[in-house]
C-alpha cells in the first residue's frame, strides 16, 4: 500500500483510504471508491469535505465517498455517513433537493418502433410535462391536498387515481415515510411547493427515453422485466422548491443549535443537532415530509409521461404496457439496522448523492425483488448511457448498503458554459442519435456530456468493488431538460 498524493493510501484497485490522522478532529477514516483515472479527477475540496464529515459526533466505521464524488454543500456529493443514536443529524448530509431520485419505467415497445418518430415523441412529452425554472404543475391542488401529499406520500397520488397500488411496492420505502408533522414545515415551503408538484425543474433533472443496449445479468434482467432493445423511460427529479425551503429553514436552525449545544464542527455547512434533541427530531419530520413530496412528484411525472406515450403510440400497440421498475432516493437520511463490528446497530444513514443498494433477501425489499437485490438506477449524462444494477452483500458489509448515484460532475456549471461557448450541444447530441428538448440553451451547456465523468467508468468501479452488480446498460435516444 503506497502512500500517494492528497494524503490518500491505495488499498486495492478500486479503494483508497484517507487515514484518521489526515486532519485533526477526524473520528474515523475516510474511504473513496475509485480507480486511478477517477481518483485523479477528485478535487481537493471534496477530500477536505470527506475528512470534515469524519468529525461528526457519532459517526461509525468511515466517512465514505463513492466514485461520483464531487464538491457539495457540507457533505461531498457522493458521500455516505452513518451515525449512532448518540450522534447528530446534519442537513448538509441530505442536501437542498431532499429525496432527489430516479424512477425507471419499462414498456413493451422496441427501439425499432420508437426511433423513427423520436423527434415527434419528444415534442409531445415536452408539451405534456412542465419543465424548467418557474414551471407550474398542471394538476391543481390546494393546501389540504399538499398536507395529504406530505403526510401520505405516494399513497395520496394512488388514492387520487394517479397510479396503481402495485406502484408503491416498487418504490424505496414504498414511497412513504410516516414520521411527519406538517406543522414543522414553513408556510414558505408550502407556497413554493403548491405550484411545483408535478414539474420536472431544471439543472440535471430530466426525463429520458432510452433503450436497453446491453444486458450483463440475464436472470436479474428478466426478474426486472428488461430485455435487449426494449424502450424505457427514466425520470430524474426531486422535491423542487418545497424541499429546498425545508433545507434552508432548518440549516438556519441548526446553526443556532451548534451554539446551544456547544458543538464542534469543522465547517458551518455541517451544522447539526444531537439526535435526541427536539431540533433534530423536528428536522427529520420535516425532511420526511419533503421526501414524501418528492415521491409524489415523480409519481405525477410518471402519470403525465404515460399519458403522453399512450396518446402517441396508441395506434401502434393495442395494449401499451408501461410499468414501474423501481424508484430510488439519492438525497435522504434514514434510520436503518446495520452490522458494525459484529453487532447489530440502529443507525441514521446520511446519503448525499448516493443510492441505497440492499442485498437480496433484505427485509426492506419487496417480494418481487427479494431474490435479486434492490434495483439500483444510475443515470449518466445526456450523450452516453445509464445503468441498472442490483444491491449486494458486500455493500451491506462496507458501505451501509450504499453505492454511487450518477456520473459525478468534473466541470462546474459556469465552466461548462464557458467550454460550450460557440458550440451547439443540441446539434452535437442529435448527430449522436439523441434528440434533446430544453427550455434554454444554457441548461444544455451546463449539462453537456463533458461536464461529467464517464458513467461507464463510475459504474465499473462499484461493480468491481462489489458494491452493486451490473444488470443492464441503457442508451439515450431522447431527452427533456428544464
Amino acid at each position: 500500500m503506497e502512500k500517494i498524493f492528497k494524503g490518500l493510501i491505495r488499498i486495492n484497485e478500486t479503494k483508497w483510504e484517507l487515514p484518521a490522522t489526515f486532519k485533526e478532529g477526524m473520528l474515523v477514516k475516510g474511504v473513496i471508491y475509485a480507480d486511478e483515472s477517477i481518483i485523479g479527477s477528485v478535487d481537493e475540496r471534496s477530500i477536505e469535505q470527506l475528512a470534515n464529515v469524519a468529525m461528526l459526533k457519532g459517526i461509525v466505521k468511515a466517512s465514505l465517498g463513492m466514485p461520483d464524488i464531487h464538491t457539495g454543500y457540507g457533505f461531498p456529493i457522493g458521500g455516505v455517513a452513518a451515525v449512532s443514536l448518540d450522534g447528530v443529524v446534519s442537513p448538509g448530509g441530505v442536501g437542498y433537493d431532499i429525496n432527489c431520485g430516479v424512477r425507471l419505467l419499462k414498456t413493451n415497445l422496441t427501439k425499432e418502433e420508437v426511433i423513427p418518430g423520436i423527434k415527434d415523441l419528444i415534442e409531445v412529452l415536452y408539451k405534456q410535462i412542465p419543465a424548467g425554472v418557474g414551471s407550474k404543475g398542471k394538476i391543481g391542488f390546494d393546501r389540504s391536498d399538499l398536507d395529504g401529499i406530505v403526510c401520505k406520500g405516494v399513497n395520496f397520488a394512488i388514492e387520487k387515481g394517479f397510479g396503481d397500488k402495485k406502484d408503491s411496492e416498487k418504490i424505496e420505502s414504498n414511497g412513504f415515510i410516516k414520521d411527519v408533522d406538517p406543522a414543522l414545515i414553513s408556510s414558505r415551503a408550502y407556497i413554493r411547493g403548491l405550484d411545483q408538484i408535478g414539474t420536472l425543474g431544471s439543472g440535471n433533472h430530466f426525463i429520458e427515453v432510452q433503450y436497453v443496449d446491453d444486458i450483463f445479468d440475464e436472470t436479474a434482467a428478466k426478474k426486472l422485466g428488461l430485455f435487449k432493445g426494449q424502450v424505457t423511460i427514466m425520470i430524474h427529479c426531486g422535491s423542487r422548491g418545497f424541499g429546498h425551503q425545508v433545507c434552508t429553514d432548518y440549516l438556519a436552525i441548526m446553526e443556532e443549535m451548534v451554539k446551544k449545544y456547544n458543538m464542534f464542527i469543522p465547517d458551518k455547512e455541517l451544522s447539526s443537532a444531537p439526535l435526541d434533541s427536539k431540533e433534530a427530531k423536528n428536522y427529520l419530520k420535516a425532511m420526511n415530509g419533503a421526501a414524501n413530496y418528492a415521491w409524489v412528484n415523480r409519481q405525477f411525472l410518471q402519470y403525465l409521461a404515460k399519458e403522453a406515450l399512450t396518446g402517441f403510440f396508441g395506434n401502434i400497440k393495442d395494449h401499451l404496457e408501461i410499468e414501474l421498475v423501481y424508484d430510488v432516493s439519492h438525497n435522504i437520511a434514514k434510520f436503518e439496522d446495520h452490522i458494525v463490528d459484529g453487532k447489530k446497530m440502529k443507525l441514521l444513514v446520511h446519503r448525499k448523492g448516493a443510492t441505497r443498494a440492499f442485498m437480496k433477501g433484505h427485509p426492506d425489499l419487496p417480494e418481487i425483488y427479494k431474490d435479486t437485490g434492490q434495483p439500483v438506477l444510475i443515470p449518466g449524462d445526456m450523450g452516453r448511457a445509464s445503468f441498472v444494477l442490483v444491491g449486494t452483500e458486500k455493500a451491506m458489509e462496507e458501505t451501509f448498503g450504499s453505492t454511487c448515484h450518477g456520473a459525478g460532475r468534473i466541470l462546474s456549471r459556469n465552466k461548462a458554459i464557458k467550454e460550450a461557448k460557440g458550440r451547439s450541444i443540441k446539434k452535437e447530441l442529435e448527430e449522436k442519435g439523441v434528440i434533446v428538448k430544453s427550455s434554454g440553451r444554457e441548461t444544455l451547456a451546463e449539462e453537456m456530456p463533458e461536464a461529467y465523468k464517464d458513467i461507464s467508468n463510475v459504474v465499473e468501479v462499484v461493480h468491481k468493488s462489489g458494491l452493486s452488480k451490473k444488470v443492464a446498460k441503457l442508451r439515450p435516444i431522447g431527452v427533456i431538460k428544464g
